[in-house]
């Protein structure tokens, strides 16, 4: 059974003055890490006495690997290493959140740490300036599973006017979604947007244009304040690509790709050389674009829905039920990106940012 102690909020209110307390030149630090499941992270906070600038500047920390699935009891510690500093939306003051790498006792990424090789591929293709957009969709759920403002045991109306709606019976999580937003851009995220998505109580954010390893980084960061919002708010917000069987839209991880060549005057050209290249290598991305190997997207990537078939590789301007998308406005303009729509929800954007470049621009 799954951990329900939500604070009310009486309570909330009553334990506010403790963290609007002075810190007296003292900085809490929150390190975060993505855990042995390769889809959530974890955190702890250490005390400063100084306010970073940089994540260089704060120490390798470790924790106990056996409780994340990362080590075996007999030689638990996993070491932490800072690599990218945030401003803490959540604490708020000189207070910061740094994104780590995990490492073994050898000093060895460890299995979930995706962004060592993503950091390795991205320093070969930097003078193609890859940049990238990913459109990270997402599903609302009450502690009990089931998504949020659905009528326990039944089903909303057929999907129709949920998708950027607005309104009473149209959207729910609103609230938590401008919350999100707002966090994101106080703690120096690059979020583009928000969006109601097509199935009730999904929503989707888009993190980017980001150079490099930066997406990965900005989206990892993203994801983890939507955690802490939604621990907040006493709901779950689910990454799970087909949360709800049946009639119902799964969620993906939109990767809009280009680099500075598909970006110049006819770059047009280009893109299409990026398709024919994606188009070799199917079964590699589909196995990048999961926690999974596809096993997760199997349930997804099915033909309808807005998808393409997860076993066929296919594109086409504007056709949203292609494995690979390139925007009208694009094609008007002969340059701009593509829109790779094959990854899940719950995709490592390290694995997938590192699969595109590895095959467009390496």
């Amino acid at each position: 059974m799954d951990c329900t102690g939500v604070s009310s909020n009486v309570e909330f209110q009553k334990l506010k003055r403790f963290t609007e307390l002075e810190q007296h030149g003292s900085v809490q630090v929150m390190y975060v890490w993505i855990d042995g499941s390769g889809e959530h992270c974890r955190c702890k906070t250490k005390t400063v006495d100084f306010e970073p600038t940089e994540a260089s500047q704060l120490a390798t920390w470790n924790f106990d690997g056996s409780s994340t699935g990362q080590a075996q009891g007999k030689n638990s510690d996993v070491f932490i290493k800072p690599v990218a500093l945030f401003r803490d939306p959540i604490r708020g003051g000189k207070n910061k959140l740094v994104l780590c790498e995990a490492f073994d006792y050898e000093m060895k990424p460890v299995k979930t740490n995706k962004r060592a090789t993503c950091v390795e591929a991205m320093e070969k293709c930097k003078d193609q300036k890859p940049w990238f957009g990913i459109e990270q969709e997402y599903t609302l759920l009450d502690l009990d599973g089931y998504p949020l403002g659905w009528p326990k045991g039944g089903f909303p109306h057929p999907q129709g006017p949920y998708y950027c709606g607005v309104g009473g019976g149209r959207v729910v999580g609103r609230d938590i979604v401008e919350a999100h937003y707002r966090a994101c851009l106080y703690a120096g995220i690059k979020i583009a947007g928000t969006n109601a998505e097509v199935m009730p109580a999904q929503w989707e954010f888009q993190i980017g244009p980001c150079e490099g390893i930066e997406e990965g980084d900005h989206l990892w960061m993203s994801r983890f304040l939507l955690a802490r919002i939604c621990e907040e708010a006493g709901v779950i917000a689910s990454l799970d690509p087909k949360p709800i069987p049946g009639d119902w839209n799964g969620a993906g991880a939109h990767c809009n790709f280009s680099t500075v060549a598909m970006r110049e005057e006819n770059g047009l050209g280009a893109i299409e050389e990026g398709v024919a290249k994606l188009s070799q290598r199917h079964d590699y991305h589909i196995r990048m674009y999961d926690p999974h190997e596809g096993r997760d997207n199997e349930r997804r990537l099915t033909g309808a829905h807005e998808t393409s078939d997860i076993h066929t590789f296919s594109s086409g301007v504007a056709n949203r039920g292609c494995s690979i998308r390139i925007p009208r406005q694009c094609s008007i303009e002969k340059k701009g990106y593509l829109e790779d729509r094959r990854p899940s929800s719950n995709c490592d954007p390290y694995s997938v940012t590192e699969a595109m470049v590895r095959t467009c621009c390496l």
